[in-house]
């Protein structure tokens, strides 16, 4: 099939070995970790794509047995290379690398090696995202990027067939949500790649036999899966167990947690976070601090009264995000709190195929990407079978206030701002460029709705405004703490759908409808509710730092620094900050 490379793959190379001459560490390992990344990204081409680095465009992954096993036999290489290294002789800045790019490559092997998601999670098969990117972004002649839709088109069929040979005990959630997905999949090859092709009908004669091909195999792949949920085959357990948790959990965090670590701190949190709420939502209620035993109702009530203030709909959501970008924004600058980049932002509905694992997302232009192209800020609106209670349910949770700190979030000064700040920062090599850390960009975006409730944001509606916003700030921290305790406890502890329950609606003071979505997120996913959580902690702690370091120093000046060297795991910017 069309796989992802490995050596075949033109301008990429195993050949790490140092040569006779290679006396400068630094060049040396600036050398072998560009071409290390590159093997990397040969081996993922969809991840490639996603990055900006279009050599492999026209391919899929190669999940078949050999190419999983080229896979990590080239991880092996390329970490017995970066062993060789003299670690000491580096620089600050190339050993923060070398530690990240050898954190990364450890990760990748336990991921593929021992958690092996190809084998039992059908949502690894999908080709959605893989042709998505080709559409949604023009980096490149429409026709160029079609001509590379073939390539991946083409590869569709036999990639299904593999899938459907390796498959086996799937849990039952991972193929309801994959279902969704696949058809979401299908209605993108036909509404979304027929607009293309109407923009460019001279590529319609690749198209169409390539498409018709892919179609036809989507439709056995969804009957199929329709198939083991039907006949009872679905009934694999979504729980990786204690041994694999810990080990995708450390490639996940690198941050030098275990999975006790994180559940103990995360538990204690929760406790001092419900007096917390309790204060703010008595502050907004007019009313005296009620003793912890009575705290819930309280804080229901002024949940509510939130809720009812800030009414939200389907044709609505997407205008509110649009406003509440236009005022964070405006806040930002009016404050001072942090440089804001010139970056274009398009706020848009959730494709399909990215819907049913979190309500809004933000896409970045790749790290790699040479155009200046937008970043979409991507909003769910609810799904059409929804009936009228689920709906409401599900707007109560997302009411015009808590939209605004949602965009705080995903946009203001969250991801948006900060990813444009990764864009700007020179990295010495393409580590930093090519390999995020999820726990300092989730971090960032939760540190973000602190800062501005900290800063008095209100939203355009006055002291009531602010008060509003900081009761869905800290019931969004007591989300995010809550999701780290769900992620160890489902994945390690056996917790059941009940208490996981209970956690989020009385003491997380959740709708039912938001809960039960993280309760089927925190088994569809392992380990990346945690990196909100843990990554908090650690850009809070370090910022924290640095204003102790520079006492003098402003909010902008304390937050450019912060993110002036790219996304590295929280545990590396106090290296790189000197502090």
């Amino acid at each position: 099939m069309a796989g992802g490379g490995g050596c075949s793959v033109p301008g990429v190379t195993h050949e790490w070995e140092f040569g006779e001459h290679a006396d400068d560490v630094e060049t040396t390992f600036a050398a072998l970790s560009d071409r290390v990344v590159d093997s990397v990204l040969a081996r993922d081409p969809v991840a490639a794509t996603w990055l900006g680095d279009h050599r492999f465009d026209d391919r899929l992954p190669d999940r078949s047995p050999e190419g999983v096993a080229e896979t990590i036999a080239m991880l092996d290489q390329a970490l017995t290379a970066v062993d060789q290294l003299d670690d000491l002789a580096l620089g600050t800045t190339s050993a923060v690398d070398l530690e990240i790019l050898r954190a990364r490559l450890t990760g990748e092997r336990v991921v593929l090696a021992e958690i092996a998601p190809h084998t039992w999670d059908p949502l690894e098969a999908n080709p959605g995202t893989a042709i998505h990117l080709l559409l949604s972004r023009d980096f490149a002649p429409l026709e160029e990027r079609l001509a590379s839709v073939v390539g991946r088109l083409d590869a569709v069929p036999e990639a299904l067939e593999e899938a459907r040979r390796s498959l086996e005990d799937m849990p039952r959630v991972h193929v309801e949500t994959a279902i969704g997905q696949f058809e979401g999949t299908r209605a993108m090859l036909t509404s979304v790649l027929d607009e293309e092709l109407d923009r460019a009908p001279g590529a319609r004669a690749a198209v169409e036999p390539a498409r018709a091909a892919a179609l036809g195999a989507l439709e056995a792949h969804i009957g199929w899966l329709r198939d083991r949920l039907e006949s009872g085959l679905a009934d694999g357990d979504p729980r990786l167990g204690e041994e694999r948790y810990a080990a995708k959990l450390w490639a996940t965090l690198d941050a030098g947690l275990t999975p006790d670590d994180v559940l103990h701190r995360a538990e204690s949190d929760l406790a001092r976070l419900e007096g917390e709420i309790a204060r703010a939502a008595a502050d907004y209620l007019g009313e005296a601090v009620p003793p912890p035993d009575d705290a819930g109702p309280v804080v229901r009530r002024a949940l509510d009264a939130v809720a009812a203030e800030g009414v939200v709909t389907n044709g609505t959501v997407l205008a509110l995000c649009e406003d509440a970008l236009a005022r964070t924004t405006d806040f930002v600058r009016q404050h001072e709190l942090v440089t804001v980049p010139d970056l274009p932002v398009e706020i848009i509905e959730m494709p399909e195929i990215h819907r049913g694992v979190a309500v809004a997302y933000c896409d970045p232009p790749g790290a790699l990407e040479t155009r200046d192209l937008p970043t979409f800020f991507a909003v769910s609106p609810t799904p059409s079978d929804w009936d009228e209670q689920r709906v409401a349910s599900f707007y109560r949770e997302y009411n015009g206030r808590m939209l605004h700190n949602l965009t705080v979030h995903e946009a203001m000064p969250g991801h948006v701002l900060q990813l444009a700040h990764d864009r700007l920062f020179d990295a010495p090599t393409m580590v930093r460029r090519a390999f995020w850390s999820g726990p300092f960009v989730e971090g960032w975006a939760v540190y973000a709705e602190q800062l501005m409730a900290d800063r008095g944001y209100d939203a355009g509606l006055g002291e009531r405004g602010a008060l509003s916003i900081r009761l869905q700030q800290l019931k969004m921290q007591l989300r995010m703490t809550i999701n780290a305790i769900l992620d160890v406890r489902v994945h390690t502890r056996g917790m059941t759908e009940d208490e996981a329950m209970r956690l989020m609606t009385v003491r997380g003071h959740q709708e039912e409808g938001e809960a039960f979505g993280k309760w089927r997120r925190a088994l569809l996913t392992s380990t990346q509710l945690s990196t909100y959580y843990v990554g908090y902690i650690g850009v809070r702690d370090v910022v924290a730092d640095v204003r102790a370091a520079h006492p003098g120093w402003t909010d902008r000046q304390v937050h450019d620094a912060v993110l002036a060297h790219g996304s590295p795991p929280p545990r590396h910017l106090r290296t790189l900050l000197g502090i």
